[in-house]
């Protein structure tokens, strides 16, 4: 069973009915221990990174991601999914930037995008170019279209972590793969044909 982390952000029942298209059992659960039990684990995730650690944290869910990703299962971070599991994020209000702390599982930060020309947040079609082998994008064509909805982006300490990389303003890391933890900023739930790959890939990862 994969099971996909239910603390109360973002509309989580997309991402379990993109999984049950492709004929794999998949549960929305704020249960811990379900979470504990499942062969795979889904972090998704919409919004703002503080709010969200603070609902991680009362969910329950902190320490339960850790042991999963230390446990050697399938882990999968979908748009703020994946920026949670860095060390820090600065988000911008107005004029002020405030610093919260991740989960802490890679080294690295997340940061808006730079103002400019190019309208954050970034929403809408655009590339994912691919930087290592992974199994996660397993028959995922280089420069292929995703759906991206984030005015933020993950910044690696170790760039041999980056996965694919995509261009919105600046080149920037959009998918992390490492042993057992995979995390993309798009939404492969929205993603047609390609993300729709991308979660059957994941859902048949070896543990």
């Amino acid at each position: 069973m994969i099971a996909i982390i239910d603390y109360g952000v973002g509309n989580l029942r997309s991402v379990a009915k993109a999984f049950e298209f492709l004929g794999f059992s998949a549960q929305v659960t704020s249960d811990p221990e379900l979470v504990r039990e499942a062969e795979r684990v889904v972090l998704p995730g919409v919004g703002a990174f503080g709010k969200s650690m603070e609902s991680l944290e009362k969910a329950g869910m902190v320490p339960v991601v850790r042991e999963v990703i230390a446990s050697g299962r399938p882990f999968l971070g979908i748009c703020l999914g994946l920026q949670l599991l860095f060390e820090e994020s600065f988000e911008v209000f107005g004029n002020e930037t405030s610093s919260f702390k991740g989960l802490g599982i890679f080294p690295g930060r997340v940061l808006r995008f730079p103002a400019g020309e190019l309208k954050v947040p970034q929403i809408g079609w655009n590339q994912i170019q691919l930087a290592q082998d992974t199994p996660l994008f397993h028959k995922v064509q280089d420069g292929s279209f995703v759906y991206f909805v984030h005015s933020y982006y993950v910044k690696p300490t170790d760039p041999r972590l980056t996965a694919c990389e995509t261009h919105y303003a600046i080149d920037y890391c959009s998918g992390i793969a490492r042993e057992n933890v995979f995390a993309v900023q798009f939404h492969p739930e929205k993603s047609s044909q390609v993300g729709l790959q991308i979660l059957r890939n994941f859902a048949e990862l070896r543990g």
